[in-house]
């Protein structure tokens, strides 16, 4: 059932108007966070650190041996493979690909794997307690603190020598950094006495490492990006500040002897997240997708729990409107299995962190998000309790396991959402029900975070399935975060479900954006209206090109109607894309092989269909091997006119 008490899912008709700012930062900001909380205030209420369990060490054997039985085999299972072969090398040359070809995923891929093995050797421990895991553990942890910078090549902008090789004079904060530090802090913490059984010297070399490379800069500077104190035009606050900061928040309440100073070390972690917060509207819709949602609001969720959990529950921000609607973004965003609206750098496909969202759904008091996340467990309870790319998560979710075990379990599939921040709807057919068609559709404005140029982009999926899609992003390399990050085809406008006037696309900046936007709904049917002309440059000629989605759920179809005027007779196409094989076997008609059928005036439009293959790794694993683009031309140039495109679901469904 949907979320009733929520003003986001509408269940009466009404219109919403183009909201003044769209997800933009707050003039002067507010602090929500830190204001209630000064270092002195801090000070007070923050346990100390030899008080402070957020977890139970590994020698408090009662607490990990009432694991359930299986999640402790499958970490035990995962530790035992941990301990054969030999660590992974991560040579300068493997660095240096970044700079010299642009590839990104190599280094990453053997990065990851040496923190995974590291995490897998540490959980194993704490979960057998019997000493056999220890020395491997030790080995990773001092092969980790000899690598120069734990960060990543494709971040190394932030040091002043620019990208290469790590600067070891200058430690830079990154995410990966962070995620690292994080990752020594809580084995240091989990394992203490069996380290030290080892040698004493190994915590003693950890602990002066977070020093320097975490908890230094982080004190002495305030000129990273992420941190927000500074703003900068150009760059959106994003995942990466809730992420790198509930990373140096835990190596600051693990590891920051004087008490004093971990109190101004916490309060700036709540100044440089009052940014974060202020840049969402009041619906906490997340302009990043939900792809990034578990390192943007999931991330937040971990700040606020770490300071829950280090104040003796004293701090706690859980009843805050805006962290409640943050939350149940995720499945506001969710269509139907591992489906997701993926507008943005987001893949269609997603497999959520399933502990993330049940526990965060628990302490915002949200039944419909603790089941979500249930849910979520249940389809691949392995992922929660042994393969998790953080200590600081999979933990949590090996504890929370027999509480979800417990906990109904439900995708919500609300009816209808919308998010008049990022200006993105959803609608379905029946609340709770994957039949039928499904519609979304967004908005917003060619500037946004990990930003595509699809404003007035939607898809459309039937019984759960795609039909009409947002291709999504392809694998990360030096060209995503460049200036030459529209030359990618998948972040253009062409590729997206929308036209192309006189062979211009959209234009990426803030000022290409939706006006005019309208939203309704209602038991008949859900309707989005906006004006796309503003998304695109003025060589488009575009005078205004008026846009109506709408979803009839008695009818089962979705009706799509662009109303234009231009400066003058140009060729227009439409773009459709979809992973589906495509029929065109009739005038007017197109048939998906999804079961939907597309119908059109056959005089006004000529389809043609163009098929594209897919070689990239994250672009295949979403749609497949191959995509096609239905393009859908004006058979005769005009200065102005209007289309309809029907789509229909197909009785044999």
């Amino acid at each position: 059932m949907a979320h009733r008490n929520s003003p986001l899912e509408i269940t009466r008709r009404q219109a919403l108007a183009t909201p003044a700012a769209l997800a933009a930062p707050l003039a002067g900001g507010k602090t929500r966070l830190s204001a209630p909380w000064p270092p002195e205030a801090l000070a007070k209420v923050l346990l100390p650190r030899s008080a402070w369990k957020h977890f139970p060490p590994g020698g408090e054997r009662p607490a990990w041996q009432s694991l359930p039985a299986a999640s402790r085999q499958v970490c035990i299972d995962s530790g035992e493979k941990a301990l054969t072969g030999s660590w992974e090398s991560l040579p300068a040359t493997l660095f240096l690909e970044y700079v010299r070809d642009g590839n990104r995923s190599r280094y990453e891929a053997a990065w990851s794997r040496r923190r995974d093995r590291l995490r897998e050797l540490a959980v194993a421990e704490c979960v057998e307690g019997r000493g056999r895991f220890a020395d491997e553990i030790v080995n990773g942890l001092w092969l980790t603190c000899e690598e120069t910078w734990w960060g990543l090549p494709a971040h190394l902008s932030m040091q002043k020598s620019g990208p290469g090789l790590p600067d070891n004079t200058e430690p830079v904060i990154d995410l990966f950094a962070a995620e690292t530090a994080s990752l020594l802090a809580w084995i240091i913490y989990l394992l203490a006495p069996r380290l030290d059984s080892v040698s004493k010297l190994v915590r003693v070399r950890i602990s002066g490492e977070l020093e320097r490379r975490i908890l230094t800069p982080f004190e002495q500077r305030d000129d990273f990006w992420w941190m927000a104190f500074k703003p900068d035009a150009s760059r959106a606050v994003n995942n990466w500040n809730p992420w790198i900061n509930s990373n140096c928040l835990t190596v600051i309440l693990l590891e920051a002897a004087a008490e004093q100073r971990r109190a101004r070390l916490v309060n700036k972690v709540l100044r440089s997240l009052d940014p974060f917060l202020n840049y969402y509207s009041d619906d906490g819709g997340c302009d990043e997708g939900p792809g990034y949602w578990g390192h943007a609001g999931g991330s937040l969720f971990e700040n606020l729990e770490l300071l829950r959990s280090a104040s003796g529950g004293k701090i706690d921000f859980f009843g805050e409107p805006l962290v409640k609607e943050i939350g149940r973004y995720i499945y506001r965003a969710h269509i139907a299995g591992d489906y997701y609206i993926n507008f943005a750098d987001a893949s269609g496909r997603l497999n959520p962190a399933a502990s993330l969202i049940f526990r965060y759904g628990e302490r915002i008091n949200d039944a419909p998000m603790q089941r979500f996340g249930a849910w979520l467990a249940r389809r691949d309870p392995k992922r929660e309790t042994g393969d998790s790319s953080s200590i600081a998560r999979q933990i949590p979710a090996l504890f929370a396991a027999s509480r979800m075990a417990a906990s109904q379990a439900a995708a919500p599939l609300l009816r209808d959402t919308w998010l008049p921040g990022i200006q993105v709807m959803a609608a379905r057919r029946h609340e709770g029900s994957a039949e039928g068609l499904y519609l979304a559709a967004q908005g917003g404005h060619n500037a946004e975070s990990h930003n595509h140029n699809d404003v007035g982009n939607f898809i459309v999926y039937a019984g759960g399935e795609p039909a009409i899609i947002d291709i999504g992003v392809g694998e990360y390399t030096a060209k995503t975060f460049s200036p030459k990050r529209y030359e990618i085809w998948t972040m253009q406008s062409a590729y997206h479900n929308l036209p192309v006037i006189g062979g211009v696309m959209q234009g990426a900046g803030r000022q290409y954006a939706a006006s005019g936007v309208q939203y309704s709904a209602d038991d008949e049917a859900a309707e989005f209206q906006l004006d796309l002309a503003k998304a695109y440059p003025a060589q488009a000629g575009i005078i205004t090109w008026r846009r109506t989605l709408r979803l009839s759920r008695r009818r089962n179809t979705v009706l799509l109607n662009d109303q234009y005027k231009l400066r003058t007779a140009v060729p227009v196409e439409l773009n459709l894309m979809t992973p589906c094989v495509v029929v065109t076997s009739r005038s007017g008609a197109i048939q998906l092989s999804a079961g939907v059928d597309i119908e059109f005036d056959g005089h006004l439009l000529a389809p043609s269909v163009e098929e594209i293959r897919l070689d990239d790794n994250r672009l295949k694993g979403a749609w497949g091997s191959r995509l096609f683009r239905v393009k859908l031309a004006l058979r005769e140039s005009a200065a102005g006119g209007q289309w309809e495109i029907r789509f229909t679901q197909s009785p044999r469904q």
